[in-house]
């Protein structure tokens, strides 16, 4: 509910304004205007305005049980591709299911960013568990960059030294994991459209069953030649695959932990385009972070001294800053005095 109020140095209560703003769609739900206008001390003016829009992109109903089967899939061939690495004596193969572990952790940390979502907050959590995926995210990649070190020690070995490798076991096993990893990107690739997790663990399973189709070529290709350091080579590539990926999902991880602005949001562009609005005169103490690995929140200051439309204003900028930006939660207050404006953070900082 919107509340104006005028107070006097005897807190005269005379004048109230009330409306609300609610506008609700399917996997959307916007509050949309709070004003705490006018407050007259001597010759000073403040007027405050707050807006909170908030979008909560749901991945669709049918994709839980997607995440149970890509899950429970793709541990068993982990489970299968190790045994069948250390019985080979495959680097390759233990690479490869050390990536496909890393594919696991990917699909548990998506499937849980949606069941931590419907958390609802609490008097001690406020915004309740979303800020777990973040840590999840994190965990995973440190998980995998210890992980991948043992690899890339042993095919350091095997180059050394290389071992005889068993082809047909590990091309038939490969061979698995690309009708795993292909048919679990098959469940997710309709979701894909429409969730950045879902695309995020089609992703995954696709280059899955590419690296594993690597895996059977390398295999044919030491059994029709007779060279066993192809094998580790492999593996080593698989390796640097790995950490790639992984070096960006912990830099990522990091940032959002920090409360960074998620890297595909223009921090800049965000700014220029508020104080394009409008009536706005200035933008301070802008802020910008991730609530989880899926919805982000703004606040801000925004200095606009002719307020007369503070509603639709309110309302107009968070459903755009949610089309434009995928910012879901934002909250806006709004300023008409510049010179007593309320300035959180050291000049020139935000």
């Amino acid at each position: 509910m919107a509340k104006a109020h005028d107070h006097h140095d005897h807190h005269d209560h005379d004048h109230h304004d009330h409306g609300d703003a609610h506008d609700h769609d399917p996997g959307a739900h916007k509050h949309g205007a709070h004003k705490h206008g006018a407050n007259k001390h001597g010759a000073h003016r403040h007027g405050h305005g707050h807006s909170h829009g908030h979008h909560h992109h749901h991945v669709p109903t049918d994709m839980g049980r997607a995440f149970a089967i890509g899950v429970t899939l793709n541990a068993a061939f982990v489970l299968i591709e190790v045994g069948a690495g250390f019985w080979s004596g495959s680097m390759a193969l233990l690479a490869d299911a050390g990536h496909n572990l890393s594919d696991v952790l990917a699909l548990l940390m998506a499937w849980g960013a949606t069941v931590l979502a419907r958390r609802a907050p609490t008097s001690r959590r406020t915004y309740g568990l979303r800020k777990g995926t973040i840590l999840a995210s994190l965990g995973n990649a440190v998980f995998l960059l210890l992980a991948i070190g043992g690899i890339v020690s042993e095919s350091i070995h095997r180059l050394t030294q290389p071992g005889a490798v068993a082809t047909t076991a590990v091309m038939i096993t490969a061979g698995v994991g690309i009708l795993i990893n292909g048919g679990t990107a098959l469940l997710f690739m309709r979701g894909s459209q429409d969730d950045i997790n879902v695309r995020g663990a089609f992703l995954h399973m696709a280059s899955d069953a590419v690296i594993s189709l690597v895996v059977v070529i390398g295999a044919g290709i030491i059994a029709l030649t007779g060279l066993q350091w192809i094998d580790p080579v492999l593996s080593l590539g698989i390796a640097v695959v790995i950490v790639a990926g992984t070096w960006g999902l912990l830099r990522d991880s990091v940032n959002l932990a920090l409360d960074g602005a998620p890297r595909e949001i223009d921090v800049a562009e965000v700014r220029a385009w508020l104080g394009a609005q409008p009536g706005v005169e200035e933008i301070h103490d802008l802020h910008i972070w991730a609530m989880s690995t899926t919805e982000t929140a703004l606040t801000a200051h925004v200095i606009r001294p002719a307020n007369d439309d503070a509603d639709q204003f309110l309302h107009a900028t968070c459903e755009a800053l949610s089309t434009r930006f995928n910012i879901g939660h934002s909250t806006l207050q709004v300023e008409t005095d510049s010179e007593n404006a309320c300035r959180l953070a050291p000049a020139g900082v935000v």
